[in-house]
């Protein structure tokens, strides 16, 4: 009798410890969807040849880059963290607005006349782009624009994906914990691409920076340098260009916020896209 006593004390305890973190969990998330909802109002909207795209503002901020699995009590902890998203440190960027979504096939159409995806859809995330095919597409949008597009740094690429001055907490994947919230992978996409804004935003309001397809970023690939930065643009030279965010082939871990990729800049996949900051 007296262990039923102290048993049910006990169990009770525990459930409501587990349901406690459930609810925390549910409140950060819902923190990241009304951010994004927030973010979106304040969005620039542009119109190319009858094809609209939002740029959301990111303010200026100091943030912990790359990651480590040394330490819990450290910064930036995540056990499947790789050698070459350390060291973390500071990096501090100045203010900047990304697009909302990775560039679409309809978009680029509108700009280039011509779609080279290899999984066709006007809302799909065009793919099957060198890191040269960006560039030229850049050149021709500021042409048609009047602005001053380019690819994101791998630095302001990570501080957005992480939610910038927005961020209240340190998911693993861009908006969430979970990355089935966020982003198409291999466990759900049924090995293709998918339309763009289907699944939940970061704090920013930026969709699909985690999964979809990877998304060339302006830097060359190399090691991050040492000690604090502002406004670091990587390596001044190399033979392959950084991507980020994974894709709808990868794994879990190839998406998460901290990860790194790189590729020749004339490297053309199905699974390679961009989006663009100004």
């Amino acid at each position: 009798m007296l262990d039923n006593c102290i048993f049910v004390p006990i169990f009770q305890h525990k459930w409501r410890i587990l349901n406690m973190k459930r609810l925390l969990l549910n409140i950060a998330v819902l923190t990241a969807f009304l951010s994004g909802i927030s973010s979106l109002s304040l969005a620039e909207t542009f119109t190319v040849n009858g094809v609209s795209f939002n740029m959301v503002p990111v303010s200026g901020g100091t943030f912990k880059m790359g990651a480590q699995k040394t330490s819990k009590n450290e910064p930036n902890y995540d056990e499947d963290a790789g050698e070459d998203e350390l060291p973390v440190r500071d990096v501090t960027l100045s203010a900047f607005s990304i697009a909302e979504t990775e560039v679409t096939q309809e978009l680029y159409q509108a700009v280039m006349g011509k779609n080279p995806s290899f999984h066709k859809g006007a809302k799909l995330p065009v793919e099957q782009v060198s890191w040269y095919d960006c560039q030229k597409f850049i050149e021709k949008l500021n042409a048609l624009t009047g602005q001053h597009f380019r690819l994101p740094t791998e630095a302001e690429w990570e501080y957005a994906a992480r939610g910038g001055h927005r961020s209240r907490h340190r998911f693993k994947y861009a908006g969430n914990y979970s990355l089935d919230a966020v982003g198409w992978y291999h466990e759900n996409s049924d090995k293709e691409t998918h339309p763009v804004a289907q699944k939940e935003p970061n704090e920013l309001g930026l969709y699909d920076m985690s999964g979809n397809v990877w998304e060339w970023c302006a830097d060359f690939g190399g090691a991050y340098a040492e000690g604090a930065q502002v406004n670091p643009k990587g390596p001044a030279d190399g033979d392959n260009r950084v991507c980020r965010g994974g894709c709808f082939p990868c794994g879990a871990h190839n998406c998460r916020v901290s990860n790194r990729m790189s590729s020749p800049p004339n490297y053309r996949r199905g699974r390679i896209g961009f989006r663009i900051v100004k």
